[in-house]
């Protein structure tokens, strides 16, 4: 009987966001939560998009800000889509390592790779040292 009482504790779905700061009453106010808070980041994104302030144009490591802004933006509105509508939060904590940390490691890897590359088509065509024919 206890094991039972322990088994319907672990089904029940956490409430909160943001660590906590925020709790809802039930798992639709949640969804709707996270889902209004995964549209302002979107919305802001498809601001800086169109106005893409001149501010913004400085660089830190081969990139403009305003692109390190879209990462970051984007990997939040992924970490999010996984915690809360793949239900991640309440999953074993081995679990949540083994999908989060595969996922941070291939994109880092992604992004170090699209660096690398990027800048060396960058490189080529400023130099015009080798035609292609694409």
């Amino acid at each position: 009987m206890a094991d039972h009482a322990s088994h319907a504790e672990h089904n029940e779905h956490k409430l909160a966001i943001f660590r906590g700061k925020l709790k809802f009453k039930n798992n639709v106010q949640k969804i709707w939560g996270v889902l209004i808070f995964l549209s302002l980041i979107t919305i802001v994104e498809v601001a800086l998009g169109v106005i893409k302030p001149n501010f913004l144009n400085g660089e830190f490591l081969a990139l403009k800000f305003l692109n390190w802004i879209f990462i970051i933006l984007t990997l939040v509105k992924a970490y999010y889509i996984t915690w809360d509508f793949m239900h991640m939060r309440d999953e074993v904590s081995g679990l949540r390592r083994a999908v989060v940390w595969t996922a941070v490691f291939l994109i880092i890897y992604l992004i170090a790779i699209l660096l690398v590359e990027g800048d060396y088509i960058y490189e080529v065509y400023k130099n015009a040292a080798v035609s292609f024919d694409f």
